[in-house]
């Protein structure tokens, strides 16, 4: 199974705007020079279209989250179509600062599935994460909040933890890819986390407030075993 590093760019300014378009230019760059690595970028909502306009061709842009309605008078949602007409190819779904319920996360799934998007469902934990892996989702990232944006790499505070959601959640599903997350800091932490038995890493602010982003995802990229 390809490996696979996701940058959640979250709503930092340093995410935003230009900003943003920068960092997927950042990310596109190094990933060039991986090809045989997974780079996606979760952009926020607003920036979706405008950055899949560039035609980015090594790093996949994906959306932050998604409602399960479908197109409609839904007010304020986020809808699959719209994430599929921007250009997006995914969607991050059930992130720690973006709960949903688990009866939603199937639909929203189960609509991704219909509409050929890629879905990577976050855990907290590996129970949640075994419970998301059964309703089929390309990925499960398990990341426990309290290490999220800590700079205490899970690896290192729980490395039973990826060992366990490794077992656990491809006894669940044997397709969906295990990515594992939450205080990934340095390219040393990723590549403890792929050591450990992941076949993904989810992180956020190690790359986003980089002094050099590209410099930074490079030499994470350079140290997935």
């Amino acid at each position: 199974m390809t490996k696979t590093i996701a940058l959640n760019l979250k709503a930092y300014a340093e995410s935003t705007g230009e900003n943003a378009l920068a960092l997927v230019e950042d990310a596109d760059a190094a990933a060039k020079d991986f090809p045989g690595i997974q780079t996606i970028v979760a952009v926020q909502a607003p920036e979706l279209r405008w950055i899949c306009d560039k035609k980015f061709r090594y790093a996949k842009i994906f959306a932050q989250h998604a409602n399960p309605n479908p197109q409609g008078a839904f007010t304020g949602s986020v809808t699959l179509e719209a994430i599929k007409s921007s250009g997006a190819v995914g969607t991050l779904l059930n992130h720690a600062e973006k709960k949903i319920l688990l009866t939603d996360a199937a639909k929203t799934i189960s609509r991704a599935n219909a509409l050929g998007l890629q879905t990577i469902a976050c855990a907290k934990d590996v129970l949640e994460g075994e419970a998301l892996a059964e309703l089929k989702p390309t990925a499960v990232a398990v990341e426990p909040p309290e290490l999220i944006g800590s700079g205490v790499s899970v690896s290192k505070a729980k490395p039973e933890v990826v060992q366990n959601a490794v077992k656990k959640i491809k006894h669940a599903n044997p397709k969906a890819q295990v990515l594992v997350g939450a205080g990934v800091s340095t390219p040393e932490d990723v590549r403890k986390c792929f050591e450990l038995g992941a076949e993904g890493v989810l992180l956020a602010s190690a790359f986003v407030k980089a002094k050099d982003p590209e410099q930074w995802l490079r030499e994470a990229l350079e140290a997935i075993p």
